[in-house]
């Protein structure tokens, strides 16, 4: 079982390779779409767009420093809508195989998987070893080591997630991960202060109340 997972993951990093970021660190503010991954209102004054891969150091350390502050005030009070765009930067295995994971997770649980990627990157960085942290994730999530095979090797959603950052990477020219869009304004220098941001939302804000 192990030789079959670690090929299907090795074949979906393969098979992004050329579409990968040079470095951790679209369709720029573009409206939603139905392939993306929400929070919030949708009908919030800001739509806040984040361009991040699942490999990428400095995004998990915005997930874990600064997300649950920004989430507290602005998604679950009705100021923002934010939209999660998964992109690729290295170990592509890790980008792929956790992006794919993510979504065979369900809607429900898509968050909750992102962040537990995040959160066991350093272990994987640590020791190399990327099946068994996204495994332990797809079993909390309530799959079956059978499941996480099929999962990480299943060429159709692959082939979305391959669309979805071809797309991203000639609309938006995002050159690292994190980048966010505030109502279409681009913020790419890395991760986000919480003090950054709130900068970013009365900005945003203010040209709505025009």
């Amino acid at each position: 079982m192990r030789s079959i997972a670690r090929r299907s993951i090795l074949a979906a990093a393969a098979a992004i390779a050329t579409l990968t970021l040079a470095a951790c660190g679209g369709a720029g503010g573009g409206g939603v779409n139905s392939d993306d991954m929400s929070l919030g209102k949708a009908d919030a004054p800001v739509t806040v767009i984040e361009y991040a891969s699942l490999a990428c150091s400095h995004c998990a350390v915005w997930e874990k420093t600064v997300f649950p502050e920004f989430k507290t005030k602005y998604i679950d009070t009705g100021k923002v809508h934010y939209v999660f765009r998964e992109f690729a930067t290295p170990p592509q295995e890790l980008a792929a195989a956790g992006a794919l994971l993510a979504r065979c997770s369900g809607k429900d649980k898509y968050f909750t998987t992102v962040q537990a990627v995040f959160h066991a990157q350093e272990e994987i960085f640590t020791t190399g070893d990327i099946r068994g942290p996204l495994l332990r994730i797809a079993e909390t999530a309530g799959m079956n080591e059978e499941q996480f095979n099929s999962c990480v090797g299943d060429e159709k959603a692959l082939a979305a997630f391959n669309a979805r950052v071809e797309k991203y990477s000639k609309e938006g020219k995002i050159a690292a991960t994190p980048t966010f869009f505030f109502n279409g304004d681009k913020y790419d220098k890395g991760e986000m202060t919480m003090a950054e941001v709130d900068a970013a939302y009365a900005k945003a804000l203010a040209k709505v109340k025009k």
